[in-house]
């Protein structure tokens, strides 16, 4: 087993690197840039995240020269301004260097975790994604807890009452709660318990409230679950429809096997054969959803959530800093998501192993 972990570790480290250089390769042809966002900004076309050269009018001022400029073809929105001044931007955001060379220099500071400074936000692109990853923390692990400890024994009472009334009106409360979009369910929750029409019983703003570093621990525990019961909420109500489905699936699968009927002629009783025998293999395919579940709760829908609960987190950033062509944080958000799954799919693998002795992954072919 470590020569498998080895070997799958150091396999990261070439799809890390087919990653970035495919997202690096797909900016350079893409319309926009930071350069030609700042100029947009200076002459009035955009209200971005540009904000760091928005006072900018002795940069304006100073920028036009009344000669065409020679980037007035590279550059949209440069005609008429200093050359001078274009190359000092392409400078600040590193353009200054061929893309092989900005490419190799990103891959050598990512190697040590230096993503360098945003090109917006006046802040390192660590520190930005520090504060803002406890608010997707907080939803993607909720989330994912919440629908594995509910979809997991829905699934097996599924399995054991297939095609009984409760398994007919379940699935159909599944659905129903499945095809409800989470942004659509989180505003009906406001609606209800959070002051829109009827109650207020909970906080519309924030993980936190203002006071909370005064708080006791107790009571900083219970503002923050007070907190993040409407968002969790709304995430994962579609979230677990997916696993009980495929928990069911699996557990009828194997419970119509061979083993599963001389377990029973062997006169063992039905939970001791469900649960000594059945789980283990049923929920090998369960465990192999749960890293794809992990990941997608910091994408899907979470950007949503986040912006109609005011929650500041990495949904957000990522988003803003797509429009804004903000490419160190783009691109660290990526490098940090794509090794995070490479991990997860790793410990995926290491608890197959732990569930079923039977695998063996170091002497299967690859």
């Amino acid at each position: 087993m470590a020569f498998y972990i080895a070997r799958r570790i150091l396999l990261m480290i070439p799809t890390l690197f087919g990653i970035l250089a495919l997202s690096f390769l797909i900016v350079q042809f893409a319309p926009g840039g930071p350069v030609e966002r700042v100029l947009a900004q200076m002459q009035g076309q955009d209200s971005g995240a540009t904000s760091r050269f928005g006072g900018g009018n002795s940069a304006i001022a100073a920028g036009r020269g009344g000669a065409a400029s020679e980037f007035s073809g590279k550059y949209r929105g440069a005609q008429g301004l200093d050359p001078k001044f274009i190359a000092e931007l392409e400078k600040q955001f590193g353009f200054d260097k061929p893309p092989l060379e900005r490419f190799w220099l990103m891959i050598r500071n990512y190697a040590v975790f230096d993503f360098g400074r945003s090109y917006f936000r006046d802040a390192p692109v660590l520190q930005l994604i520090n504060e803002k990853l406890p608010v997707s923390m907080s939803l993607g692990l909720w989330m994912t807890f919440l629908s594995y400890i509910i979809s997991i024994p829905l699934g097996i009472a599924k399995a054991q009452r297939e095609g009984e009334p409760f398994d007919t009106w379940t699935s159909a409360v599944i659905i129903i709660g499945y095809a409800i979009p989470s942004f659509l369910f989180a505003i009906l929750l406001i609606v209800l318990f959070a002051g829109g029409s009827f109650w207020q019983f909970f906080p519309l703003r924030g993980l936190t409230s203002d006071g909370f570093a005064d708080l006791s621990l107790f009571g900083k525990i219970k503002d923050y679950l007070w907190h993040i019961v409407l968002p969790v909420s709304a995430l994962t109500l579609g979230a677990f429809a997916t696993t009980t489905f495929l928990t069911k699936n699996a557990f009828i699968d194997e419970i119509r096997k061979q083993y599963v009927v001389t377990a029973r002629m062997k006169g063992l009783t039905e939970r001791r054969v469900l649960y000594g025998h059945v789980f283990r293999n049923a929920m090998l395919i369960v465990i192999s959803g749960f890293p794809g579940a992990f990941i997608s709760a910091f994408f899907t829908g979470s950007l949503l959530i986040e912006t109609i609960f005011s929650l500041d987190g990495l949904g957000l950033l990522s988003f803003e800093s797509t429009l804004n062509r903000d490419y160190p944080v783009v691109f660290a958000n990526l490098y940090i998501f794509a090794l995070l799954g490479l991990a997860i799919n790793l410990l995926s693998d290491l608890t197959y192993a732990w569930i079923d002795p039977r695998i063996d992954f170091e002497t299967r072919e690859t």
